[in-house]
């Protein structure tokens, strides 16, 4: 079993390395990095420090290798956030030195295709957060939403328990970045509905682990980071949400399928559904089509569980994904899932 710890946490007046090891979309979009750079430093009291790929479209595997080796290693810095996704980061996970970050451990924060990065971290023997990128949740239009912000806040100065609560409004509609414009307000909200519970008989505690689906997908083709003992995850609360691409309900209930043939899925007591992002450029679905699309991709994961651990409990629409707001949690820390209470604590 890897024994996994919670890495030091900064202190305001502190540097924390900011890094595109994903994709260096800072670079074409600057907007809304600067605006997330300016609230680290106002907001938190947090020094930003940029590294060489951090604004480079294109930056080979090695180079963001090279930044995420020198953010761990420099002890001036005291933790490692991630500007935004991205479609590669399963590439520079080969040419990272584990020894190297293991012997410098520090809160790593980001969510999409930094799943990649976060498997890694726990792996390492790091809990990592999974959330709060510098361009989506640090950079919100108008202002961050207030639970990201608290929820960050806590993560990233506190330690102990902290209660998640669902979103009484809630968005997954973007505007386009290369406008000013688009900073001048908030964006536009709707009301949440809660969360959605099955199997709410019980409370589990445990190791949580997973995170966007597409990425935990890919690195199961790639057999890269899953532990070859499946008992690693036993007891483990899965976290699972899906991106912007919007994959078809049946790609969500094929992935899950395959992780319960491979054994997986039976291994954790309770899965932690985010919030099904339902709005893309590419597919700007209107009302009633963006809840087709979450009820199916909903009754996709309910057939996949109920095939292979139709008892374990299930909370949907909770708001830790590629939605407005985003709830950090932390990777490879503890959840409790208290059904009867219908209450979420995480512990940073």
């Amino acid at each position: 079993m890897t024994t996994i710890s919670y890495p030091a946490k900064p202190s305001p007046g502190d540097r924390v390395a900011v890094v595109s090891a994903a994709a260096g979309l800072p670079g074409l979009f600057p907007l809304p990095f600067e605006l997330g750079l300016e609230r680290l430093r106002k907001e938190y009291g947090l020094e930003p420090v940029e590294y060489p790929t951090t604004r480079k479209m294109g930056a080979t595997p090695q180079e963001r290798a090279d930044d995420i080796h020198a953010a761990f290693a420099d002890p001036g810095i005291k933790a490692v956030i991630a500007s935004i996704g991205g479609d590669d980061q399963i590439t520079v996970l080969p040419l990272l030195d584990r020894e190297l970050i293991r012997a410098n451990p520090k809160p790593f924060f980001g969510m999409s295709d930094n799943t990649n990065l976060l498997m890694f971290l726990h792996n390492t023997g790091i809990v990592g957060y999974h959330g709060a990128t510098v361009m989506c949740e640090l950079g919100r239009p108008g202002a961050m939403h207030p639970q990201t912000a608290d929820s960050l806040r806590a993560a990233l100065f506190t330690s102990g328990e902290y209660e998640l609560r669902p979103a009484e409004r809630w968005n997954d509609i973007n505007r386009d970045w290369a406008d000013p414009a688009t900073f001048d307000a908030e964006p536009e909200t709707r009301p949440g509905a809660g969360w959605t519970w099955v199997n709410a008989d019980r409370v589990v505690e445990g190791r949580t682990w997973g995170g966007c689906l597409e990425i935990v997908g890919w690195l199961l083709m790639a057999d890269r980071e899953i532990a070859r003992d499946l008992s690693e995850y036993d007891g483990g609360v899965l976290l699972l949400e899906t991106s912007e691409e919007m994959p078809s309900a049946t790609e969500v209930f094929w992935t899950l399928r395959n992780m319960g043939e491979r054994g997986l899925l039976q291994r954790f007591s309770a899965l932690l559904m985010g919030r099904a992002k339902t709005w893309s450029f590419e597919r700007p679905n209107g009302p009633e089509e963006a809840d087709r699309y979450a009820a199916d991709q909903r009754e996709a994961v309910l057939r996949a569980m109920r095939m292979y651990v139709p008892n374990t409990t299930v909370v949907f629409d909770v708001d830790f994904g590629h939605t407005d707001p985003q709830l950090v949690i932390p990777y490879g820390g503890t959840v409790r899932v208290d059904g009867p209470a219908r209450r979420i604590t995480v512990t940073y």
